[in-house]
């Protein structure tokens, strides 16, 4: 039996095969810049990395490590970690590879760029991620807000407490004006964020950071933040440390259930555009946080070549910086890669040649909609291993695959957040019809997902 997995295009079906698949193009010619392109991660986001690459005319041959399901039907998905960079380097040196994306923040924080840029024979592969310094913006929460206390980038107020300071950080919730925010300094997969409307809540909070240990070293360091009532938004440049050009803004809707109830997740779906995303604000958000964050880069010497995430919050029309990440947000990358126009590929290449041409990317006037199927129980214990059906029968949408591998000849699930399906439309509303009435085609065992992704921003088109 073949192994395929089905790619969704309006009402068109195309069914790829390892056996029948020509990874972008096998016959690699220099002499016409064709490149071989590497995406490191495992998810939704490298998936949709890939169906970005692969249209570009520049695109040679396109692996992923270790890659998907989605990964499996258009790169050649290579297996390994990636964080293991002796192995990478293996692979790029044995398959003529020229550029390493990397997805995911790990491998980035713990300095794939770095690690490439100190070998001297690996001088003519380039890497699409800043150097680990640079990446402390995510890395460390600390050092993300000293970096805009320095540079009056606005945010939220705080205070910083080690885990051997708990009697002095548990004082300090005694005292504060709620709700407030506690966050885990370092990587937590997204889960490292507390909102405690009450002391109650806050202690838990900081009982499972110091002494439980949840995030490990992580949460070896927590931030306690004033709480910002807004709107939130995520902004994304592509940037070679010194130039920057603006990709289209997003959505995300972390929390696991209706109406923002629930742990926070890696994230239920996301909206692109962003209606409040225009005029006045964006100017707000270009003048106050993305160019004095590109100045701070330059004055710090930071080394930076990649995507730059802005976590931010809408305050009555100011913008605030939640949080950056130093690579795409995910499942945010699922509604955004889909409206950009340009070359992707051609645009990434110039920002890691250090190259990057500060002209307007084009995007689509098109709505973009992801809503993710999970897992049942995520974000806590869930099960892997169950079958995924249904998909033959969705129409007008892409599929995206973020947690499902295949297993004995079947499609399943391998991870919490397992597929995002998105839908391009006219409008919002458009958009939404579209993926909620294609999703009960699907089906696996525990199935969820949320049933307002998008909703709370129908009234701004009214």
């Amino acid at each position: 039996m073949r192994l395929s997995l089905i790619i969704f295009r309006g009402a068109k079906i195309s069914i790829y095969s390892i056996f029948e698949l020509e990874f972008c193009n096998p016959k690699i010619d220099k002499q016409m810049n064709k490149l071989n392109v590497l995406v490191l991660g495992s998810g939704g986001r490298e998936h949709s990395l890939c169906e970005a690459i692969r249209k570009s005319p520049m695109c040679g041959k396109l692996f992923a490590l270790p890659g998907n399901a989605g990964t499996f039907s258009i790169a050649e998905n290579i297996s390994g970690n990636p964080d293991d960079f002796d192995k990478i380097a293996l692979e790029v040196k044995a398959r003529g590879i020229d550029l390493v994306i990397a997805g995911p923040e790990d491998p980035i924080v713990k300095g794939i760029y770095d690690f490439f840029k100190s070998k001297t024979d690996f001088s003519s592969v380039k890497v699409l991620a800043p150097s680990a310094q640079a990446a402390q913006l995510e890395g460390s929460k600390y050092f993300a807000k000293q970096f805009m206390k320095k540079y009056h980038i606005p945010t939220a107020g705080f205070e910083m407490f080690k885990a051997d300071q708990y009697q002095l950080a548990r004082e300090y919730l005694m005292n504060a004006k709620y709700p407030v925010v506690l966050k885990a300094d370092g990587l937590a997969a997204g889960k490292g964020v507390t909102v405690a409307q009450n002391q109650e809540t806050a202690f838990q909070a900081l009982d499972e950071a110091f002494l439980d240990k949840k995030f490990g070293q992580a949460g070896n360091t927590l931030l306690i933040e004033e709480f910002l009532s807004g709107i939130e938004i995520s902004v994304f440049v592509l940037t070679d440390g010194k130039k920057y050009v603006l990709l289209p803004e997003a959505k995300d809707y972390k929390q696991v259930g209706d109406g923002n109830t629930g742990p926070n997740t890696g994230g239920m779906g996301s909206v692109s555009p962003v209606p409040f995303f225009k005029d006045d604000f964006r100017e707000k958000v270009i003048k106050r946080i993305i160019e004095p964050t590109i100045q701070g880069l330059k004055a710090e010497n930071l080394d930076y070549h990649g995507f730059i995430f802005f976590g931010l919050m809408n305050v009555n029309g100011d913008p605030y910086v939640i949080e950056y990440n130093v690579r795409l947000g995910d499942p945010e990358t699922e509604s955004i890669l889909p409206r950009i126009q340009s070359d992707l590929l051609q645009l990434m290449v110039s920002a890691s040649n250090g190259q990057l041409q500060p002209e307007p990317v084009l995007f689509s006037p098109l709505h973009s909609v992801s809503v993710m199927l999970v897992s049942g129980g995520y974000p806590g214990n869930y099960e892997k291993g169950k079958e995924i059906s249904g998909l033959e029968q969705i129409n007008d949408c892409q599929v995206i695959i973020a947690g499902a591998a295949y297993m004995d000849n079947e499609l399943k699930t391998s991870g919490g957040r397992v597929l995002a399906v998105n839908a391009m439309a006219e409008s919002l509303e458009a958009c939404l019809n579209v993926v909620y009435s294609n999703i009960p085609s699907v089906h696996f065992d525990k199935m969820y997902y949320r049933t307002d992704i998008g909703k709370d921003l129908l009234n701004y088109y009214k």
